[in-house]
């Protein structure tokens, strides 16, 4: 080092410019060979690599750095490395643990590699006996922060030694010769010291605040200073701990003055002299665990270094080859997404099942680049025929159809289930027999096309190139069971087709159209039983009303008296009861006339309106041009479809749904046709078929009286009309009503 003073500014700025460029500092050889044969070892963090990261001042400045980046909070009292790596993702630990540099490995025998290693061992000696201080120290809570802050306190001069070794060794060097302490030399020759610079990196590394605070000042005033500033107290532990350690002459802080006297400061800590001497007695076994956990001592540390280096080398292109491998199966298994988004995207709704097939075999000879091509789907009805598709690159495609043999399944047992590629020709002779074109005979497979298990029909293909058969196996079960499922669709579309065109057909035939009132006999029957009923009732009731009102006048106690209402008030309920019953059994005779169907439907929402609220409810109206009039009753008319309207509306059981009411010509001249259709919470066969009982519901009992779709029921067919119900359990409920014109 030159004798000439340095112009200390300057110097200051460029030293601190080299250190702002570091991201983390290099660690040992023996310490990076316990690294790598840990990583190399488990998938999460282990007991003896967290160890590993406790006890190297590099190592815990890089993982407090992570967790910086990674955003993950820790607060300066709760700051548990261990606990913190758990925090980590494996694979951004690993990565960050495998970037930071190591010192040269066969300069392990050199005063400097000793230096550093006397000063990582010096590093850990301070955390550990930083920590047993802050178990005692009462007013300090948290012994992990305070071991982070000793385990980091002279990260300044590791950073120095990174930027300009050759100066630092100078500096200790200098230090030693004139018994001075190291800071002092930095500062005459640096213009700043390793407090100074370990507390930059240590802001730019996102350290907790007191951990930087204690960086700083460890080498200051912590006395005066902790008075003021509270947070400085963990300064005071770690400048404690720095005394402990050079006295007992553990490690090498590269300062080589006496050190300060430790028992002023452990009195205002408020620690006793006999507890300071147990700390010190301690220290020494403490400090060997956490050598041999960093190998510090190891006579084969390069050679150490260089076996795990190899295998963690060996482990990384391994990974990369199954990686390799994983990423040339993810693009085959894209590559045949695209061929199912290209099928799917070709088909038309109304195309048939053959000419779905047909795009799929194409596509399929075409992206697989097989060669002849022959998919057959198998008719339910178990016909001794079925529909084929033949793809043969040289001549083009064709549907064709094919006669099954009664004694052969057109699907093969071994496939007719479940996913399976089998041998063509075991099974399709009798295919081949009648296509008259030459399959190869060793390399044609036939593989099913499944839909709920079973299949709807198979493909038999040329395969040009056996090898890949068992790398696309899991591509080919996913194809097939997505043109399956798209098949069998369409089959099931074709089915409903036909029968529609049948039940058309059938319909056509009938000789009378005439809507019969089917319920008309069974509401006859009920009439008849309600009116017995209430003239039965009324007697009985009357005399009880009488008396509970006679009783109520001379009754004087309050309880009593409660209950005396309590009975004139159900008796009223009863009274309206019998007064619907009355009304079912006997309802007044219509007196028709011709209305608007427009005027009825309008008169009917407003009933329902004062029922539920106008706003909320939600219901389409369509009439027919032609539709104009009935011949009814009007007010029993509008009476029965308000009824009609509000179970409609009350179908919908968390909220209000949508309810639909058309008005059309009926398949008879002499009716009109009006529908009120819900999607709500619909009824099953046996609740349709009682819906129109007096008193009976589907609700909870003491929820109304079930006598609306009864009165509905009534009144339509009091007016020559009639009224059919049809629905399904969570699909909505459809009244039909018939309602004669004239």
């Amino acid at each position: 080092m030159s004798d000439k003073p340095p112009d200390c500014p300057t110097v200051a700025r460029q030293v601190e410019l080299a250190a702002s460029q570091l991201n983390s500092l290099s660690i040992l050889p023996s310490c990076a060979a316990r690294v790598y044969s840990e990583l190399l070892q488990a998938q999460a963090v282990s007991a003896v690599l967290a160890e590993v990261i406790e006890s190297d001042p590099a190592l815990a400045a890089k993982v407090l750095s992570l967790i910086h980046q990674q955003g993950l909070s820790f607060t300066d009292e709760n700051l548990v490395l261990r606990r913190m790596l758990d925090k980590l993702a494996p694979e951004v630990l690993r990565d960050s643990l495998l970037s930071v540099n190591v010192l040269q490995p066969f300069d392990h025998d050199k005063p400097e590699a000793q230096l550093i290693k006397e000063v990582v061992r010096h590093s850990f000696a301070v955390a550990c006996a930083a920590k047993e201080i802050a178990a005692i120290v009462s007013h300090q809570k948290h012994p992990h922060l305070v071991y982070i802050a000793g385990l980091l306190h002279d990260m300044g001069k590791l950073a120095l030694y990174e930027v300009m070794p050759k100066s630092f060794l100078s500096i200790v060097e200098e230090a030693k010769s004139t018994e001075s302490h190291a800071c002092t030399i930095e500062r005459k020759h640096l213009g700043l010291d390793h407090t100074i610079l370990g507390k930059r990196l240590a802001l730019k590394w996102g350290f907790p605040d007191q951990v930087a605070l204690a960086v700083w000042l460890h080498h200051s005033s912590t006395d005066v200073i902790s008075q003021t500033m509270p947070q400085a107290k963990i300064a005071q532990c770690v400048q404690l701990a720095d005394s402990v350690a050079r006295q007992c002459g553990i490690g090498q802080s590269g300062s080589y003055d006496e050190p300060g006297p430790a028992d002023e400061t452990a009195r205002s800590l408020g620690i006793a002299w006999e507890q300071l001497e147990q700390i010190r007695r301690d220290l020494p076994a403490t400090v060997r665990h956490k050598s041999e956990v960093l190998g510090l001592d190891s006579q084969n540390a390069a050679a150490d270094y260089c076996s795990a280096l190899h295998s963690t080398a060996a482990q990384l292109a391994r990974d990369n080859t199954k990686l390799s491998l994983e990423n040339r199966s993810l693009h085959s298994t894209a590559s045949h997404f695209h061929f199912i988004e290209d099928f799917l995207s070709g088909i038309n709704a109304n195309a048939t099942p053959i000419k779905i097939a047909y795009d799929f075999a194409v596509r399929w000879q075409k992206f697989y680049q097989t060669g002849t091509v022959c998919l057959y789907l198998v008719v339910p009805t178990r016909a001794p025929w079925l529909e084929a598709v033949l793809v043969e690159p040289a001549s083009g495609s064709r549907t064709v159809v094919l006669h099954v043999p009664g004694e052969i399944p057109p699907v093969p047992e071994p496939i007719a289930s479940s996913f399976a590629i089998v041998d063509a020709h075991d099974y399709l002779d009798w295919l081949f027999e009648q296509l008259d074109v030459p399959f190869d005979s060793k390399h044609t497979r036939l593989m099913p096309l499944l839909a709920n298990e079973k299949a709807i029909g198979a493909i038999a293909f040329e395969l040009r190139y056996p090898g890949d058969i068992e790398l696309f196996r899991e591509q080919f079960r996913t194809v097939t069971s997505i043109g399956g499922s798209i098949l069998s669709m369409a089959l099931a579309q074709q089915r409903q087709q036909l029968i529609a065109e049948q039940l058309a057909e059938a319909v056509t035939g009938l000789e009378d159209t005439r809507p019969q009132p089917g319920t008309e006999g069974s509401l006859s029957a009920l009439a008849e039983m309600a009116g017995g009923a209430a003239h039965e009732l009324n007697n009985p009731l009357s005399v009880i009303a009488g008396r509970a009102q006679l009783l109520a006048k001379a009754e004087t106690d309050p309880e009593k008296q409660r209950a005396l209402r309590q009975i004139r008030e159900k008796i009223r309920d009863i009274s309206t009861i019998i007064e619907g019953l009355v009304s079912f059994a006997a309802p007044p005779q219509p007196r028709p006339e011709r209305v608007k169907i427009e005027q009825t439907i309008d008169e009917a929402m407003k009933s329902v309106g004062k029922r539920h609220d106008p706003e909320h409810l939600e219901v389409q109206i369509e009439i027919d041009k032609p539709v104009e009039h009935v011949y009814v009753d009007p007010g029993q008319i509008v009476s029965a479809l308000a009824n009609i309207l509000s179970n409609a509306v009350e179908s919908y059981t968390d909220e209000l749904g949508p309810v639909k009411v058309v008005a059309s010509a009926a398949e008879s001249a002499e009716f009109v046709k009006l529908t009120v259709t819900d999607f709500g919470c619909g009824m099953d066969a046996e609740t349709v078929q009682k819906a129109t009982h007096p008193f009976f519901s589907a609700k909870p009992a003491g929820r109304k009286r079930g006598m609306g779709l009864a009165h509905a029921a009534r009144l339509i067919q009091t007016n020559k009309g009639s009224l059919h119900i049809a629905s399904e359990p969570d699909s909505g409920t459809t009244v039909t009503i018939y309602l004669p014109r004239k």
